[in-house]
């Protein structure tokens, strides 16, 4: 996350309020006659200072200042027409997208599909379906609904599934196997018939892009979740026998068990040489990622660090080592990831569908049939091809209104020209006008979510409210870096000029120049030696001593201000003073005091960090001082003094 995100969250949370503004609110001040009323700042006060909000004269003066200094930096800041620069216009836009989705959908709406599919996820299912494709007209669903008529009547779905299902797992009774949610994100109904049906029950039709389904449900377990696991594994030739590969995963097996590390042998043994220079790691997986023997290998290992005895698989013999296994994690941790998901599923899809209908409903969405069939008989085969060329006739003819937004065909055309990749991508067995018509229904569908985004500051004023803030949070602060951050970095005079009037405010306190002395050696007569030493001998006679025949001792040196390091504080604060023997990271070390240093002024240099911080609030009060004699501030003294308590 950038700076300027982390600082525009912080502005956005100290200031947000999520009310609606009644137009009766009495004004309690003004910025150049931009009022604030009574409910903005009551909220505001009560979110920031939550139980310590008891409207006192303190209490409330002090916020009061606070906020208008805010109201002052913003309108300076529209006064610089920051508000007109496109890089923050289209930062406020993105901002708004995010914002528009959530009362589009309804927050109700999204969080209902993410627990849907949270619950959803505790479990697996294995499931059987008979499938009827589409056919010419209506025979794919004449079919299944004979199917499920066969059904009730108590005729077997093994039996149907084999005479006549079209897919060809039908043949063995239509078994899919288990499946688990979002795993198939464009068959949602088909995930909503296997966990809505009970065990050995069967579901009613359900339609997905690939035909007609009836889905009967086999069994439910508790879910698999994750596995990471590491394999050694010898590959079965193509068309050869398992013979070698099964005598050569044995002796690695009995290697195993003879105490050999499991990532050596991968290392060396595996003919998986994407897994094997990793030690044998294949990563975490789920369901229906490999071969069901590797699977259930793999989900049958109950603890960390256990292996498999030798298996064979459709490409070879492994062994199996588990790394980890991950669960389902709690709600509050697993929401955000789900979310991601939901929104690229076909679930989330529907659920706009559906809304988008319910705006047309709400807003008197209506199509004009004469001129868009007109411009719908001039759709011949070109349409299908890089060369089609609209016939320009007619181009402001209307094409469908909602509310007070009226589109028109320049609009549509636009809108298929700027999406020809699009177009193209779906011509491929599709009748010239049947794309058309889908296209057109696709445009209008996005034209009426641009229309209701339009109409959202209207329809709920918390959104004006949270926009409003995001928009005063970016250009905070904006016009913030201009007048105080960005000069107090760069204006090298100016932090000289305060360092030098105000220096005596950075000062060292007393000092200990310290050697760290760390021992590379397990003998105990050289480590209780160098102990006794280093209290008489200096640490350059130390490293002559013991550093002759190799790299024994190790000297690292510091500067510690005292009050800062728990360790240096507890020595005696003289030179020669040594601290206790300690290990650390398997070795021994020590501390030794050279030097004890004085209390001193610290140098710009030294203090830079501190002082630039400090001058960025001078720069800060005097740009407010400078705001408020250039701009009025008028407060309403009778309000205000009816919210005090």
């Amino acid at each position: 996350m950038s700076f300027r995100s982390v600082s525009i969250a912080f502005f956005v949370l100290l200031f947000s309020h999520h009310f609606l503004l009644a137009q009766e609110s009495p004004v309690l001040f003004s910025v150049e006659g931009k009022e604030v009323t009574v409910e903005e700042f009551n909220y505001i006060y009560e979110k920031t200072n939550g139980d310590d909000a008891n409207y006192s004269k303190a209490s409330v003066m002090e916020y009061l200042d606070l906020y208008k200094r805010f109201k002052l930096k913003v309108h300076k800041a529209k006064e610089l027409k920051l508000d007109e620069n496109p890089n923050l216009q289209n930062e406020l836009a993105g901002y708004r997208r995010q914002l528009s989705n959530s009362y589009l959908i309804g927050q109700e709406i999204e969080e209902k599909l993410v627990k849907e599919a949270y619950n959803r996820l505790k479990f697996d299912v294995n499931i059987s379906h008979i499938l009827a494709k589409p056919g010419n007209g209506s025979a794919g669903k004449k079919k299944i609904d004979e199917v499920y008529s066969q059904l009730k009547s108590g005729k077997d779905f093994e039996v149907l599934a084999g005479k006549y299902s079209d897919d060809p797992n039908g043949k063995t009774g239509g078994n899919i196997g288990f499946i688990t949610a979002l795993q198939l994100p464009e068959f949602y109904a088909l995930e909503n018939a296997a966990y809505n049906t009970p065990v050995g029950q069967y579901s009613e039709p359900v339609e997905t892009a690939l035909g007609y389904h009836i889905v009967k449900v086999i069994d439910k377990r508790p879910a698999r979740g994750e596995m990471n696991v590491a394999q050694i594994m010898t590959v079965i030739p193509k068309g050869g026998s398992d013979t070698e590969a099964k005598k050569k995963i044995n002796e690695v097996f009995n290697k195993l068990k003879a105490g050999a590390a499991f990532d050596e042998l991968a290392k060396t043994a595996s003919e998986d040489m994407a897994t094997a220079r990793k030690g044998g790691e294949v990563g975490f997986f789920k369901i229906n990622t490999y071969d069901q023997e590797f699977e259930d290998a793999a989900f049958s290992i109950k603890k960390d660090g256990e292996y498999t005895k030798p298996f064979k698989s459709s490409v070879g013999w492994h062994i199996l080592k588990r790394i980890e296994k991950k669960e389902l994690p709690a709600y509050e941790f697993a929401k955000g990831v789900i979310s991601s998901k939901v929104r690229k599923d076909q679930r989330y899809r529907l659920a706009k569908k559906k809304m988008t209908d319910q705006i047309k409903v709400d807003n008197g969405f209506k199509i004009n049939n004469g001129n868009l069939q007109t411009f719908m008989s001039t759709i011949d085969d070109s349409f299908l091809t890089p060369r089609w060329a609209p016939q320009k006739a007619g181009m402001m003819n209307d094409l469908f209104s909602i509310g007070t937004k009226k589109v028109t065909l320049r609009d549509f055309i636009s809108y298929l020209e700027r999406n020809q990749n699009t177009r193209l991508r779906l011509a491929r067995g599709v009748k010239p006008n049947a794309l058309a018509k889908q296209l057109f229904e696709t445009f209008a569908d996005e034209e009426v979510i641009k229309y209701e985004e339009t109409q959202l500051e209207e329809r709920y004023p918390e959104f004006k409210a949270l926009m409003r803030e995001y928009e005063e949070g970016i250009l905070l602060f904006e016009v913030t870096k201009q007048n105080v951050w960005d000069k107090a970095s760069s204006d090298t005079v100016g932090l000289k000029k305060y360092y030098s009037q105000h220096k005596d405010d950075y000062q060292w306190k007393e000092r200990a120049k310290v050697s760290i002395l760390t021992i590379d050696s397990d003998n105990p007569k050289i480590v209780n030696k160098i102990k006794k030493l280093a209290l008489k001998k200096s640490v350059s006679s130390l490293l002559a001593k013991f550093n002759a025949g190799g790299e024994v001792l190790k000297v690292d040196s510091k500067i510690y201000e005292r009050g800062k390091d728990e360790l240096i504080d507890k020595l005696t604060w003289k030179p020669g003073s040594v601290g206790k023997m300690e290990e650390k990271d398997g070795k021994q070390r020590m501390v030794k005091i050279d030097e004890i240093l004085p209390p001193a002024k610290k140098t710009l240099k030294e203090a830079r960090g501190y002082i630039v911080a400090d001058y960025q609030d001078f720069l800060e009060k005097e740009w407010v001082a400078e705001l408020m004699k250039s701009y009025t501030v008028e407060t309403n003294q009778e309000v205000l003094n009816s919210i005090i308590k």
